[in-house]
């Protein structure tokens, strides 16, 4: 039995929900977003409620049965509040500034600055030069540009130099031992 997937939807204030041929479209103050349901899964509104049932038990339909309720519940999320990572430069002049509010510039101790593009629905902001904000109505978009721009300098486990998580712990290693 999906727990996750039984669990009702409660849709806020100023949102609104369209089911059609599959697909679920949920728009509301932050924006817009679809997603497209598995065969086998079916999508209801009732009231102010979004229930998402399943058509037989095999195993395959019970683990999408929660997974289509999560990804629901993520647009129903983000379209209402929005999500944001938020990412903390670590290193001696390492730093990022911000060129607009959809591009980035890095420097990450390379010979050469990296500059980083926003996609579509993705805004970046830089409150001092040692801290990035990624934010975006899409769950999973937000995450991956996330942790692509984690990729370009990951931390270190000598000095814990690199781009990490705020909320990240990087273990860290003794270095060589003197003689």
């Amino acid at each position: 039995m999906s727990r996750v997937g039984n669990a009702p939807i409660t849709i806020p204030d100023g949102l609104s929900v369209e089911i059609s041929a599959g697909v679920v479209k949920v728009s509301g103050k932050q924006g817009e977003l679809s997603q497209e349901i598995p065969e086998g899964i079916e999508v209801q509104v009732e009231e102010s409620e979004i229930t998402v049932t399943r058509n037989d038990d095999s195993r395959q339909q019970r683990s999408l049965h929660g997974l289509a309720r999560a990804l629901v519940n993520n647009m129903v999320e983000g379209v209402s509040n929005g999500y944001m990572k938020e990412l903390n430069i670590v290193g001696v002049g390492y730093r990022a500034q911000a060129k607009g509010t959809n591009a980035l510039e890095l420097a990450l101790g390379f010979s050469h600055s990296v500059s980083v593009e926003a996609p579509e629905g993705i805004t970046f902001e830089v409150p001092e030069p040692t801290i990035i904000k990624v934010s975006g109505i899409d769950k999973q978009l937000v995450g991956q540009v996330a942790a692509d721009i984690r990729a370009l300098k990951k931390p270190e486990p000598y000095k814990g130099k690199g781009i990490r998580y705020v909320d990240e712990h990087v273990i860290r290693k003794a270095g060589k031992a003197a003689k």
